[in-house]
């Protein structure tokens, strides 16, 4: 019977930056099944069959969120690898469970890949490293390998597009499903190139542009005393800045928690936050405390809240963060 390679990971620049290290380095098989969604699917395991012998590669995507999946792949016989930053909750004591998990503030998946391949692929590793909000390792990573400061700033476009493309209720809202985001980078061994010759870097830039024009108009909704609420409108182009932007609005006012409310299709809602690195509540541990929420310690997020339960949620987010 062929045995079988199975990647699951997060659609976004970390996701994606993980999934191309570990291609170039042949890490995955040339067949290997991928699957993807958008920034919050982040259930994706429930969709992997794997069996005796099989093996299944986990980038960026929670453990804490995919623990029953992991449980039913390892009786099934499947090896599992998993490499991510996120709050895992305890892992399984299996032989044939791989973690390569790291919840530190300074390291994203991508940075996780880079360090398994001991920087082989580095420049994806910046770029992902920017894109997931972390322009500081980025720039050390960079630093580290001689990247002129012309590259750098093209990475840290790169990783920003990658990551603003993964935002939305659903894929109609992307610009690119991730899985054709996903074969359009597999050609390019130097992310400079897809920069510089792929249509879907023009057409990713171009769509950004327009995106944040429109953010631009944005007021707080509310404020307390360390902390800022933004409310965003039931648009296509806000579910998908939504990311990006928080980040943005962070790293504009870093000593204070940032949190931002995207309008769902379906009428409810979702949350992004930002922290600062000294804020008395970590952000995954705010937003654990909700049926969907989940995260970092400094970037985090609830998948799904009530239409109606936003104004007690907007005081609770104001006292958490006085």
């Amino acid at each position: 019977m062929k045995m079988l390679d199975h990647c699951a990971f997060n659609g976004d620049a970390d996701g994606l930056c993980a999934l191309q290290q570990l291609r170039l380095a042949g890490e995955l098989a040339a067949g290997v099944r991928l699957v993807s969604g958008v920034k919050r699917d982040i259930g994706l395991l429930d969709r992997v069959q794997a069996g005796p012998g099989d093996r299944v590669t986990v980038l960026d995507i929670a453990h804490e969120q995919n623990r029953a999946d992991v449980a039913r792949l390892l009786d099934a016989g499947a090896r599992v690898r998993y490499f991510d930053h996120h709050f895992a909750g305890e892992l399984p004591g299996h032989a044939a469970f791989e973690s390569f998990i790291d919840t530190a503030v300074d390291v994203c998946t991508s940075l996780l890949v880079d360090r398994f391949l001991a920087g082989r692929f580095h420049r994806w590793a910046v770029a992902a490293a920017f894109g997931d909000g972390m322009a500081g390792p980025a720039r050390a990573l960079a630093e580290r390998h001689g990247l002129g400061a012309a590259d750098v700033e093209a990475l840290a476009e790169l990783g920003l597009l990658l990551n603003y493309n993964a935002y939305g209720d659903s894929l109609d809202d992307l610009h690119f499903d991730p899985l054709a985001l996903a074969a359009e980078l597999a050609p390019y061994g130097d992310p400079l190139d897809f920069i510089r010759h792929s249509p879907s870097f023009a057409r990713l830039r171009e769509g950004y542009g327009a995106d944040m024009a429109a953010a631009a108009r944005l007021e707080p909704w509310r404020a307390g005393e360390g902390a800022t609420l933004y409310r965003l409108p039931t648009e296509p182009w806000a579910r998908r800045v939504s990311g990006v932007l928080a980040n943005q609005l962070a790293a504009r006012d870093p000593r204070r928690a940032l949190g931002l409310l995207s309008a769902r299709a379906d009428g409810d809602w979702t949350f992004s936050l930002r922290v600062p690195a000294d804020a008395s509540l970590e952000a995954d541990a705010f937003c654990r405390g909700f049926a969907t929420g989940g995260g970092r310690k400094r970037a985090a997020g609830i998948n799904r809240l009530p239409a109606g339960a936003l104004q007690g949620f907007a005081e609770a987010f104001l006292r958490s963060y006085h």
